[in-house]
């Protein structure tokens, strides 16, 4: 399948000079993974959406030659220097490498701004707002101070993956920052090829639900992401021609005779979390939406996520289970696991009892959210 991209071909700024921008407001959605979470790092397809929880970047140009940037959430100031040096960066340090990675585009600021980030996405939940920041400074840099391509969702969306995952190594796919560029119900290929289709349309009764636990992001991932790509290796030095995308459930027992014991849950986990998100791709490619089909693939991924992958924690679990038990179509467990958050789908006029099941159930905290249409400037003048 080779999604349609022109929807988000739009440009969206152009601007070369920063004579004229003297303030900027930039707005940047969380996102919620509804399908394919832990396979987006073997490079199979997820489908997330951005939601109504936002990160907001606001800018003022100012006379000092520097960004002096303060996030009044965590009780931070940063401040970095107009002629800063590229050599040596700390690892991790996002602000620098998206400065770093823009360069080659020409975008290179000549004038300093007083920023202010802050926002309603909880922090180290699975929604995201980290990478939320990284899609709004991306965003803003560029609104600024232009650059030498067409500036559009897509391309915001590639600068801020290739800040947070590629420049230094860390585990991860490319569903965080392109849910939030792009905005929407988006189905993303995460394989080399780039290849995305966006619904932009409603999915009613969505629920995000916050464990209060940290998420544990890089070694679960890095941990998981090792153990599947070893099983798909012990698979391919049997059968060079094996491709774990076109494996159905029927066909999985007979390839798992080519793993090792200790590798079969993660080889059974790659292929049936992809299996259940192509079944839900089929859904969200019809002209009506089948809400309580998507729930119930929806438990089908948590499942796997929960006995095969192994990445929820007795609150998660007593969370999930409340939801259903007061009525959800579906509920799973988001992003790399061990902590963070849930999503969950409630039918017509659920929501208000789903969340005080959950928050019952010892969340610290439980909203319903609406799908969003991605990062976008609100303020430029």
């Amino acid at each position: 399948m080779r999604p349609n991209q022109n929807k988000q071909k739009e440009v969206i700024d152009q601007v070369k000079s920063t004579n004229k921008v003297n303030s900027i407001v930039v707005m940047a959605p969380g996102r919620t993974c509804l399908f394919g979470d832990h396979q987006d790092y073997l490079g199979l397809p997820v489908i997330a959406c951005a939601i109504g929880r936002h990160i907001t970047l606001s800018a003022r140009k100012n006379d000092c030659s520097k960004f002096v940037i303060h996030k009044p959430d965590i009780g931070k100031k940063r401040i970095i220097d107009l002629d800063v040096s590229f050599d040596n960066l700390e690892r991790g340090d996002f602000f620098m490498s998206v400065l770093a990675i823009l360069r080659n585009y020409e975008c290179i600021p000549d004038v300093g701004y007083d920023i202010t980030i802050s926002g309603n996405i909880a922090i180290n939940a699975g929604t995201s707002s980290s990478s939320a920041v990284i899609v709004a400074w991306a965003q803003f840099l560029v609104a600024a101070f232009g650059c030498n391509t067409t500036v559009t969702k897509e391309f915001i969306s590639q600068i801020a993956y290739e800040a947070e995952v590629v420049f230094y190594g860390f585990p991860g796919g490319k569903m965080d920052q392109y849910s939030i560029g792009l905005g929407n119900i988006i189905y993303l290929e995460t394989g080399g090829a780039l290849a995305y289709k966006v619904f932009e349309k409603p999915l009613p009764g969505l629920i995000v639900a916050e464990s209060g636990i940290p998420k544990e992001t890089n070694g679960v991932l890095g941990d998981l992401r090792k153990k599947a790509l070893l099983a798909i290796h012990e698979v391919k030095q049997k059968n060079p021609t094996f491709d774990v995308s076109q494996i159905t459930k029927k066909e999985l027992p007979a390839y798992l005779n080519y793993v090792s014991d200790d590798l079969k849950t993660f080889l059974a986990a790659a292929v049936l979390n992809h299996v259940v998100t192509q079944e839900a791709l089929m859904e969200f490619n019809k002209p009506q939406l089948d809400v309580a089909r998507i729930g119930s693939l929806m438990n089908e991924h948590h499942a796997v996520l929960r006995d095969y992958l192994n990445i929820t924690l007795p609150r998660i679990d007593k969370m999930v289970d409340a939801a259903l038990e007061a009525g959800a179509l579906g509920v799973k467990i988001v992003g790399s696991g061990r902590g963070g958050s849930i999503v969950a789908l409630a039918g017509e006029g659920e929501q208000p009892k789903i969340i005080e099941a959950i928050m019952k159930a010892g969340a610290r905290d439980a909203y319903a959210v609406d799908v969003d249409p991605g990062v976008r400037i609100t303020k430029k003048q």
